[in-house]
């Protein structure tokens, strides 16, 4: 068994993330472990509940596309976030940094060539291919709680995703244990200093960060809306409250809070 197919050592991971995190579950197979954390949410779950599936037979992605975790060949994981104290208008800022957890984890396994594509993707290698994919969902409208779930192709790329590619395709042999250790650490810090400065990016230079990391940003972009409107233009910037500035080509500026963004043409 190589390493990227190691099964996960539930007491070893709540050996080295208790304290940290509240809780750290894992299960063999679900069908979708953002469902199952938000389930727990409305149930009275922890802040920083984790939830861990070796197999995913049913996850969400953006825009309700699927997202399976064939067995061992990833990393599927949800967290349960009770940020109190920062305005729901900043939430939008939890998946960008979460991509930016993701960015310093395969870096610090030496990937130099990955980027942010905004607002939910992980791309890395040359050609830039997607290797992790981000859904975070409100889990209660009456109180701060969000569920934040990640999908991370360690071992191998699923095959129904056109386009996407693996850490181990990228040259990075690694356990996926320690990658999830790595993830959940740089998760815990990036969203703790946001919490600590009630979810203001400049406070902690987090959109500074994120801007460094946004291969977007610069690029001509086509954002397809949940509606199904699209915009083209050039993606500018991020705001305070995690959008993207969109300059179309009439030369008018519009914040996008929710979108998937096509590169039409890379930031120079």
């Amino acid at each position: 068994m190589n390493r990227t197919t190691r099964p996960l050592d539930p007491e070893g991971l709540r050996a080295a993330l208790l304290g940290t995190w509240a809780q750290v579950d894992v299960v063999e197979s679900t069908g979708s472990t953002n469902a199952d954390l938000l389930a727990a949410a409305l149930a009275g779950a922890p802040d920083r509940t984790v939830l861990v599936a070796e197999h995913q037979e049913a996850g969400r992605g953006r825009l309700t596309r699927s997202w399976v975790s064939p067995p061992g060949s990833g990393l599927t994981v949800s967290v349960l976030l009770r940020p109190t104290g920062v305005p729901a208008s900043r939430f939008g800022w939890l998946p960008l940094l979460t991509g930016l957890a993701l960015l310093d984890t395969v870096r610090g396994f030496g990937l130099t060539t990955a980027g942010l594509k905004w607002p939910n993707d992980l791309l890395v290698g040359p050609a830039q291919r997607k290797a992790a994919g981000i859904l975070a969902e409100v889990a209660d409208p009456t109180k701060p709680a969000i569920v934040v779930g990640i999908g991370l192709n360690v071992g191998s790329a699923p095959t129904d995703q056109a386009g996407a590619t693996s850490l181990a395709a990228e040259g990075v042999d690694v356990d996926r244990a320690e990658v999830l250790v790595a993830l959940l650490t740089h998760l815990a810090a990036r969203e703790q200093a946001w919490r600590d400065g009630r979810g203001d990016p400049d406070v902690t230079r987090l959109r500074a960060d994120y801007r460094a990391g946004c291969a977007s940003l610069g690029a001509e972009v086509r954002v397809e809306l949940p509606g199904g409107t699209v915009h083209t233009g050039i993606a500018e910037d991020v705001d305070r409250d995690g959008r993207l500035l969109l300059l179309d080509p009439a030369g008018h500026r519009r914040a996008v809070a929710a979108g998937d963004v096509v590169h039409v043409r890379p930031a120079d």
